[in-house]
């Protein structure tokens, strides 16, 4: 039998519930390419391990014996992939027939190394959620709607094509992370050296949006956790420092450094919520001060191999701050 050329890699915790829909997504589709399923189970206390052993014995299976979080599942399955091409996928999503073809067609007509996606779709309303995402200066997500802009800043990490090559020359995931924001760091790596972030008009892939995670979703309301919110800060802040190409990011990140606290004060105070400022808003300075070794290496590291331009690297930026949209939309967010 030939190698695998493309390796589906999906990290699992307690998806019991949401894996046959995955896998059978995976499963069902048409290519012409040999592929691998690659599952992490993340130390799960419900029946995924059972479900996977009896049901999908084709899986390759890593059962891990603690619990390591998302950045940490998905290096250790690139780690043992033996496909050409990565895709990773979330437990809580599932790919619409000819995905794979779509990916595989357009990164053979691209020719050189990318990360691509699909179109996103809401699980429940069959809604298009984004086709990538755009950026706002402090590294937001602004998500793309316009079937005729393929590039974008980013593709979440729920469904994301890369090659192994390229993954391993960006250093996968920084583990630090945990989960959020770690793809966006791994495609801002990518476009420093100049190469295309994009998504694929055709196919697509359905996402219950939040069912792995927590919060994500905006229906009638921004609903997040205390947890995600934490995580999310943190880690777009981490990204900034280590992709932002040359000067600007040292006052773009003392803006973005008062303006969050600003914006935990405020919003702490409103919402008569002290934990949400103790948990999310006061550590994320300390924490850049604690660990400065570990986001400065991750910059020397992405800087180093830059090839891009200033205005290149803009040009998938949106001005106008996204909190700001969302807050006149949505009123202020729901934490739980």
């Amino acid at each position: 039998m030939s190698l695998p050329r493309i390796s589906a890699c999906i990290a699992n915790y307690n998806g019991a519930g949401l894996l046959r829909d995955c896998l059978d997504s995976v499963l069902a589709q048409q290519v012409a390419a040999e592929v691998e399923i690659i599952v992490h189970d993340d130390d799960s206390s419900d029946d995924s391990l059972q479900l996977l052993r009896s049901d999908f014995p084709e899986v390759r299976l890593i059962s891990s014996d603690s619990n390591v979080g998302f950045c940490v599942s998905n290096n250790r399955m690139a780690d043992v992939a033996t496909g050409d091409y990565l895709l990773l996928l979330n437990n809580d999503a599932a790919l619409l027939p000819g995905a794979l073809d779509a990916l595989l067609s357009e990164q053979q007509r691209i020719g050189a190394p990318c990360i691509l996606s699909l179109p996103q779709y809401d699980w429940e309303s069959g809604a298009l959620v984004d086709r990538g995402c755009l950026l706002d200066p402090f590294c937001n997500p602004v998500p793309n709607l316009d079937p005729a802009r393929p590039e974008v800043a980013y593709v979440i990490g729920a469904c994301l094509w890369i090659p192994r090559g390229l993954w391993r020359e960006l250093g996968g995931f920084p583990e630090a992370f945990g989960s959020i924001a770690e793809d966006l760091y791994l495609c801002g790596g990518a476009r420093l050296r100049g190469l295309a972030v994009r998504c694929v008009e055709a196919g697509g892939y359905r996402h219950r949006q939040g069912a792995s995670f927590g919060g994500n979703r905006a229906d009638g309301g921004l609903r997040t956790t205390y947890r995600r919110r934490a995580l999310s800060e943190r880690n777009k802040t981490w990204a900034m420092l280590a992709c932002t190409p040359g000067w600007t990011v040292w006052p773009l990140v003392v803006l973005h450094l008062l303006l969050l606290h600003a914006e935990g004060a405020i919003v702490s105070l409103v919402r008569r919520d002290a934990r949400l400022w103790r948990e999310v808003y006061r550590p994320i300075l300390p924490s850049l001060l604690a660990t400065d070794a570990e986001w400065k290496s991750l910059r020397q590291r992405l800087q180093a191999a830059r090839c891009t331009t200033q205005r290149r690297w803009w040009q998938v930026f949106v001005w106008m701050p996204r909190k700001l949209t969302l807050l006149w939309r949505y009123g202020m967010p729901t934490l739980r």
